[in-house]
């Protein structure tokens, strides 16, 4: 069959159709289709016959490709066409399906064909041409890559969507967002693929930026604590514009912030900053940070802006959450000491007592009350110090705010400062929560602070600054409280003698003692006991419903005469005792117990002094040599009258005479 017989244009170009193979049954076929291009090519890759189709594929007419190579025609688009050309002419087996993605000359964009090649043999089975069918699917390609780019989007937003529902649970569930975070970061990375990630909230009393929690797994460990400037820090760029701000890495090495350092040391070459907004104002700063240069792009600064709104809703929630929470720990522990307070005052309904040394305390508990000056109350153990410190409380403006107490040595020392000024979750080991301070508690009314002498030396100045400027930090914060209180302070100590021993700070001693006051001890008021003793006993009585009506008289005049080393506290322990062991109306008290003890202990004590005093006394005799009267004598140096000096070398046992000058002969 020769090449003359394929015409282009016509419709059968073969002039025996009997007599055509399969092939060229096939081309005839689709010689003239307006869809599927064709045309027949000799071995040496020239167009033998081309239709119509193929030429406006081409973008050349039809009879321009007579007699050209493929290459003249294709350019370097010819390359794929001619290796599977080959291919065919070799094997004698046609090639079908084959999908090609070329530029041709005359397009200014990439087509798309699926081709077919089949092999025209003679009638010795000698591939003489190659008919090659040829399907445009540009379009269907461009539809294709137009749905698969709406999927990617649509699959990309739910992606976002996922990662919003994500974080609002992880949000919702965990109201301590510091250990949440990481868990939070970890579901933003899914979609914007971050290293870095932490946030920093603002403190108002400083204006600084404080760094909270991060969550890099591949640190360095370059990173400072300390807290951030907003005025030469990306973060604080972002605060101060209100937006999202993306930094590549030129634009963060322009601040000086130290921070900033540190992330590029640690090798972040871009940073996005999305404030934490809320109507109250700004909280703080949420940061992302990719050692991938371009990683955050405009399009992300909206779905940031929801996560961080998100978590500004959040820490608002929080924090408002942790106020209420103190505020019912506070409103519970004044609770407690206000019903400490009148479970105390069961112990002392008033002050017993009639003496004229009860009387001047009181009378400078009436004076004193009507200000807010600090009031040191000095005493031995049980004299009633701390219902003194009731008394002025009760009697001042603050009667209607809070009485709180602190017993400075029944607390060990490491914690005493946690328990007078608070401290903040994770302050130190075992801070699982923040605590209110007493100082705070007693903000508007009195605080008072027994055994004040028992205070550490390193934790004085401490308390001598909330006296000065009535502020304080909580352990574990940098936020400054202030308080409006007054202070009362009590001890059993000589604190002049601590602070000669510098035991006791000298500034902090003379600021407690701007009013001091000294409890007597019960041996100087014995006229009080009588009184004392009637009160407990009508007390506890009632108390054990026992019908006590009477008390000896010569069990109250032991009990006049007796020292009471341990004073009002160890009368009451003994009257309860006294209640407990009496079965009938009288009053039975334990008294040779009781005087085996307290004359043990009074023998032992008028020992001691005796002998102290009658030694000092010789000593003052020998240097006058014996001379009691006159302005050199030793009643004059003992500031004693003559005659009570005699009555006590009398009672000593010192005679005179023993130490008089010797007469000359």
């Amino acid at each position: 069959m020769s090449t003359d017989s394929f015409l282009p244009g016509d419709l059968i170009p073969f002039a025996h159709p009997e007599a055509l193979n399969e092939p060229e049954k096939l081309l005839a076929a689709y010689f003239s289709s307006s869809t599927v291009g064709l045309c027949i090519l000799d071995s040496e890759m020239r167009y033998l016959a081309v239709n119509l189709t193929l030429a406006e594929m081409n973008g050349i007419p039809a009879a321009d490709h007579i007699g050209k190579k493929i290459r003249d025609v294709l350019g370097e688009a010819a390359g794929p066409v001619e290796a599977e050309f080959r291919r065919v002419f070799s094997t004698g087996e046609p090639v079908i399906n084959i999908e090609l993605s070329v530029k041709l000359p005359t397009r200014s964009e990439v087509g798309h064909w699926i081709e077919h090649y089949f092999p025209i043999k003679d009638r010795y089975g000698t591939v003489q041409r190659i008919a090659v069918v040829a399907v445009e699917i540009t379009e269907k390609k461009k539809l294709e890559q137009s749905l698969e780019d709406v999927g990617g989007k649509l699959r990309r937003e739910m992606d976002r969507l996922q990662m919003l529902l994500d974080v609002s649970t992880v949000v919702a569930s965990n109201w301590n967002l510091w250990q949440a975070f990481p868990h939070i970061s970890a579901r933003i990375r899914r979609v914007l693929r971050h290293e870095y990630a932490g946030f920093e909230l603002h403190d108002a009393n400083t204006g600084l930026l404080v760094r909270q929690v991060e969550d890099f797994p591949l640190s360095k460990g370059l990173l400072s604590s300390l807290p951030i400037s907003p005025l030469n820090s990306p973060s604080g760029r972002s605060l101060q514009e209100g937006a999202p701000v993306i930094f590549s890495k030129k634009q963060m090495q322009g601040f000086e912030a130290e921070i900033t350092k540190n992330l590029l040391a640690e090798g972040l070459r871009s940073l996005c900053c999305v404030p934490l907004l809320r109507p109250n104002g700004p909280l703080g700063v949420l940061v992302l940070g990719s050692t991938r240069r371009d990683a955050f792009h405009p399009e992300d600064l909206g779905l940031l802006n929801q996560v961080a709104a998100q978590f500004a809703v959040a820490l608002e929630n929080q924090r408002a959450a942790a106020e209420i929470e103190l505020l019912k720990q506070r409103l519970g522990e004044e609770k407690k000491y206000l019903e400490g307070d009148l479970r105390s005052e069961g112990l002392f309904e008033e002050i017993v007592g009639d003496s004229p040394a009860l009387k001047q305390v009181l009378d400078q508990v009436s004076i004193v009350s009507r200000s807010d000056a600090t009031v040191l109350i000095q005493g031995e153990t049980g004299t009633g110090k701390e219902l003194i410190a009731r008394a002025i409380h009760r009697m001042s403006g603050r009667k209607q705010a809070a009485f709180i107490k602190l017993n400075c040595a029944a607390i060990p020392t490491g914690l005493l400062e946690s328990e007078l000024f608070g401290h903040e979750r994770g302050a130190f080991t075992g801070a699982i929560s923040s605590k209110v301070g007493r100082l705070e508690l007693a903000d508007g009314g009195t605080l008072f602070l027994d055994e004040v002498g028992e205070i550490a030396l390193e934790m004085q100045p401490k308390l001598l600054r909330v006296l000065q400027d009535h502020e304080f930090e909580r352990l574990g914060s940098n936020r400054t409280i202030r308080v409006d209180l007054r202070l009362i302070a009590a001890t059993n100590r000589d604190l002049a003698e601590d602070m000669a021993k510098h035991q006791f700070r000298s500034d902090l001693f003379y600021r407690l003692s701007v009013f001091p006051i000294r409890v007597p001890p019960l041996r100087e008021r014995p006229e009080d006991i009588p009184l004392l003793v009637r009160y407990f006993v009508r007390k506890f009585a009632t108390r054990m419903d026992r019908p006590i009506e009477s008390i000896p008289k010569e069990t109250m005049q032991t009990l006049t005469r007796l020292p009471w080393p341990g004073n009002v506290r160890e009368l009451e322990n003994l009257m309860e005792r006294s209640v407990i062991l009496s079965e009938g109306n009288v009053l039975r008290v334990p008294l040779s117990e009781l005087r085996t003890e307290s004359g043990a202990l009074a023998s032992e004590t008028d020992q001691s002094l005796d002998a102290a005093e009658r030694e000092h006394i010789i000593r003052v005799l020998r240097e006058t040599r014996g001379v009691l009267s006159g302005p050199d004598g030793a009643a004059r140096r003992l500031g004693l009258k003559r005659t009570t000096l005699q009555s006590k070398m009398q009672r000593l046992k010192i005679a005179r005479q023993d130490y008089s000058a010797p007469h000359r002969k």
